[in-house]
């Protein structure tokens, strides 16, 4: 994963605060061109850090995903670490959180397994 700072950054947090929006807004909020956006958007959606949301195909309204905002979280580490996809998908996998989430959706008491 390759971000360009401050770029992808300023439209993460664009997305996070405004919502989801389109192109010609987030360069308002950004103060980077509509182009850059533009350009910027469909690589974002590549890393899975935003979605593209809307009844056509081609709305090009995005919203910023799950990973998106741990990205922002971890925004500060960007350059100190080798592999920043791996930071920001590390605490739910290295937790094993996906697994439990799938025992409680089967309806299995975590406090039953102990006993």
């Amino acid at each position: 994963m390759k971000l360009r700072q401050p770029t992808d950054f300023l439209i993460l947090e664009a997305l996070e605060a405004e919502g989801r929006n389109v192109a010609t807004n987030l360069a308002s909020h950004t103060g980077k061109s509509r182009k850059n956006i533009n350009t910027r958007l469909p690589v974002l959606e590549d890393y899975g850090l935003v979605d593209k949301i809307g009844p056509a195909e081609r709305s090009g309204l995005y919203e910023i995903s799950q990973q998106g905002k741990a990205a922002l979280l971890y925004q500060d580490q960007y350059d100190e670490v080798d592999d920043f996809e791996a930071l920001i998908e590390g605490p739910e996998a290295a937790t094993g959180e996906g697994a439990a989430q799938a025992s409680f959706a089967r309806g299995e008491d975590a406090e039953q397994d102990e006993e």
